[in-house]
């Protein structure tokens, strides 16, 4: 059997005097909304390039998110198997 959900991430990015912060919002089939977060500050010798502070805020927040829904999986799984779980990255 072959089935296809689609989950879908939006991020938004806001900046105020250097400093970037990025949520990323996971959303399931079943509406479940996971967040992720991440900033990312100027260095005040740096140029203000405010592309890199998106680029590395919305990098960290979905890594958070990453893990974040790691989490949630080692949780359901011990649910079904009422077992500890940890789960690593790869």
């Amino acid at each position: 059997m072959n089935t296809t959900d689609r989950w879908s991430v939006d991020v938004y990015l806001s900046e105020h005097e250097g400093e970037t912060h990025a949520e990323a919002r996971l959303t399931t089939r079943d509406s479940e909304v996971l967040h992720g977060r991440g900033q990312a500050r100027c260095n005040p010798t740096d140029w203000d390039v405010p592309e890199i502070g998106a680029e590395l805020a919305t990098a960290r927040a979905l890594s958070d998110l990453a893990h974040r829904l790691l989490d949630t999986a080692a949780v359901d799984i011990e649910a079904v198997t009422h077992e500890h779980v940890r789960l690593v990255d790869h």
